[in-house]
């Protein structure tokens, strides 16, 4: 088995090569990214109150008006300038065992007004695409002998990456515990081929690659949202909160997002009412009527994925408006992967190993793979092309 090197955040497998590949068949085996430690023990006190404010400026939204009546399953995210980032989570209660490094350092940022998805794109609106367009997602083609010479011939075979809860605790410096390659499963059948879509119109479409993601935007005639633009719209107004509700991860007691509660990756005992991916507006929308903008699935964005990207719009010492992204991806712990920036968390994220549900931390995934916690929503720009060559 290929030796994967040491990675500060995955939630499953990055491409496999060598033998991995022969077993699979495919390099279909998604990374996207969370913590991979040891248990996390040390939390802060249960009485200490931390807050991460004083190290962001307000934010300052546009004023105008929306142009017009809102497209439909759409609202409006007026833009403005921000502070994008955040800080080192650790010392937050719930904060944690990842420095988020590459989420730093805050930044100020402006971004047009755009409308954005009320939820991430579901079963049913992903199915209106396919039946139009014929559409076959990536999780549903299989790969061929000129892409994986060396893999015998019977593992050539569709599917994608699926979470698997182990039997029992395990360290959590090994993501192959807990992540399989399954034969047969994408986004009509989400668990593999015994599994289907009824009962579950309203949830997430999922298994869903970067390269499927943009098909479904450009046939409704809409894109994926930039990086900044999807911290922006989750942030909902607010300036400097952990969350993209505020500062408590529960407040009230009441759950905001679909996470994971129990022991990871054993199980999830369900308390905010599911034990997996949740149906869309399950939970509170933030303030500007976005739902599931933080946990269920994690969303692919158009930017490529580096780790130094906020050093470099940081040192140019101006207000970064409307970033695109860098040009080119890179990551440090597979540099040969082209990796986009992912943003939200899942319904595995968890304060034992995942804390990117956080509203400024990030995510990356290989745009050819996709999982069973991999979605994405679209944005509209008023006016303007929707297929910005930053998909492509």
């Amino acid at each position: 088995m290929a030796t994967l090197k040491a990675q500060p955040h995955i939630t499953q497998p990055p491409r496999w090569e060598g033998a991995v590949r022969a077993w699979s068949g495919t390099a279909i085996v998604a990374a996207v990214i969370i913590t991979a430690v040891v248990w996390y023990e040390s939390r802060p006190n249960q009485n200490e109150t931390v807050t991460t404010a004083s190290v962001f400026a307000p934010t300052i939204p546009n004023t105008a008006p929306p142009p017009g009546s809102a497209p439909e399953g759409m609202v409006w995210v007026p833009g403005g300038e921000f502070s994008m980032g955040s800080t080192d989570p650790r010392a937050t209660l719930y904060g944690g065992p990842d420095a988020m490094a590459d989420a730093r350092p805050v930044h100020r940022v402006y971004v047009d007004g755009f409308w954005m998805d009320a939820t991430e794109v579901t079963n049913e609106q992903f199915e209106q695409f396919v039946q139009a367009t014929g559409y076959v997602t990536i999780a549903e083609r299989a790969p061929t002998q000129e892409e994986f010479p060396t893999a015998p011939s019977e593992n050539l075979v569709a599917g994608s990456a699926v979470f698997t809860p182990t039997p029992g605790p395990v360290p959590l410096n090994d993501h192959y515990r807990w992540w399989r390659y399954q034969k047969g499963a994408n986004w009509r059948h989400p668990a593999g081929p015994d599994s289907d879509l009824r009962g579950r119109e309203k949830y997430p479409a999922v298994h869903i690659a970067y390269a499927d993601a943009v098909a479904y935007a450009t046939w409704a005639q809409k894109r994926l949202p930039t990086e900044a633009e999807f911290e922006f719209a989750a942030r909902g107004g607010l300036s400097g909160k952990i969350y993209a509700w505020g500062d408590e991860l529960r407040p009230g007691g009441r759950f905001m997002a679909n996470t994971l509660q129990g022991l990871f990756p054993v199980r999830d005992t369900g308390e905010d009412g599911f034990t997996g991916i949740a149906p869309v507006k399950s939970f509170p929308p933030n303030g500007y009527g976005l739902y599931d903008i933080a946990g269920n699935v994690w969303e692919w964005t158009s930017d490529w994925y580096r780790p130094d990207y906020y050093a470099q719009l940081s040192a140019r010492d101006v207000v970064a408006r409307n970033p695109q992204g860098p040009d080119t991806p890179f990551d440090p712990a597979e540099p040969t992967e082209k990796k986009r920036v992912q943003r939200g968390g899942s319904f595995l994220c968890t304060d034992q190993y995942c804390t990117r549900y956080m509203v400024g931390t990030r995510g990356k995934g290989e745009v050819s793979t996709g999982s069973n916690h991999l979605g994405f929503r679209t944005v509209r720009t008023p006016g303007s092309d929707q297929t910005r060559a930053a998909q492509n």
